[in-house]
């Protein structure tokens, strides 16, 4: 159960990809989203959310229609839920990022889902537009290591591999998870292709399209300006991504020479 969520008086919805915890309000990078006055969008939420309370079990949720809502201003809002669209999400976000012309930012602790990795991974080896995009560094080395050993996914590897490197990637070097350990994860889930932005609890992961999450679909070039700034600051923040195996070459070979 991974939504992060709340719905006031039938009609403002908080939705985004912090826990309320203290690590993610002062440790972690997330993103927040509030919609006020809207009673549509917060009908929505409230059926996703009395899906999970009746159930009392994610299997069979998320089965709310991602109908569009729209806003004062022209704003478009769909959202999403999962696990019953996960797939579609997932395609959606491929289908936008497939098509996106002047830019594609991505804010994402893992990215691991198939539809969106191999659209991506064309987009980037076709050099159609700048992709800009920040993940976990420590959090990614893992996805790369449970690949390498279950045959069945480790067909993403080159996939992944040819993204983090090819593509702009920045990586934040988190502190390992422990369970009394510093939660300092790269937190935010947002990708941005050209004015369309989809932003939630959703890692753009295959465990995410199984999980209760949600995701805000927002066709709107100044909420697109904005997530965009927001990831190139984040971007900038951090060192360049690096697989698993690339830094095992590197710590072979010592440190890196200054116009190597």
């Amino acid at each position: 159960m991974h939504h992060k969520f709340c719905v006031r008086d039938g009609s403002d919805v908080w939705t985004g990809s912090m826990n309320w915890t203290e690590d993610s309000w002062t440790r972690q990078e997330n993103v927040v989203v509030r919609v006020l006055g809207s009673e549509q969008l917060a009908y929505a939420f409230t059926l996703a959310f009395e899906q999970l309370w009746e159930r009392g079990v994610v299997e069979g949720t998320g089965t709310v229609q991602p109908r569009p809502v729209e806003l004062d201003g022209g704003v478009s809002i769909r959202p999403w839920f999962t696990p019953g669209f996960g797939d579609a999400l997932s395609h959606r976000v491929a289908k936008h990022i497939g098509r996106a012309r002047t830019r594609i930012r991505i804010a994402s602790p893992v990215l691991t889902a198939g539809p969106i990795l191999g659209t991506l991974v064309e987009v980037v080896n076709e050099g159609r537009c700048r992709v800009v995009g920040v993940v976990d560094d420590t959090q990614v080395d893992d996805v790369f290591r449970q690949w390498s050993a279950n045959h069945v996914s480790s067909w993403k590897i080159p996939l992944l591999h040819t993204i983090v490197e090819r593509a702009a990637f920045s990586g934040k070097p988190s502190t390992p998870w422990a369970p009394d350990g510093v939660q300092d994860f790269m937190h935010a889930k947002v990708v941005v292709c050209d004015d369309v932005s989809f932003v939630g609890s959703f890692n753009f992961s295959r465990s995410g399209e199984r999980n209760a999450e949600n995701v805000l679909e927002i066709h709107d070039a100044a909420t697109a300006d904005a997530l965009a700034r927001y990831v190139e600051d984040l971007a900038a923040r951090y060192p360049p991504a690096t697989p698993p195996d690339v830094r095992r070459q590197e710590d072979a070979r010592g440190p890196a020479k200054t116009g190597a």
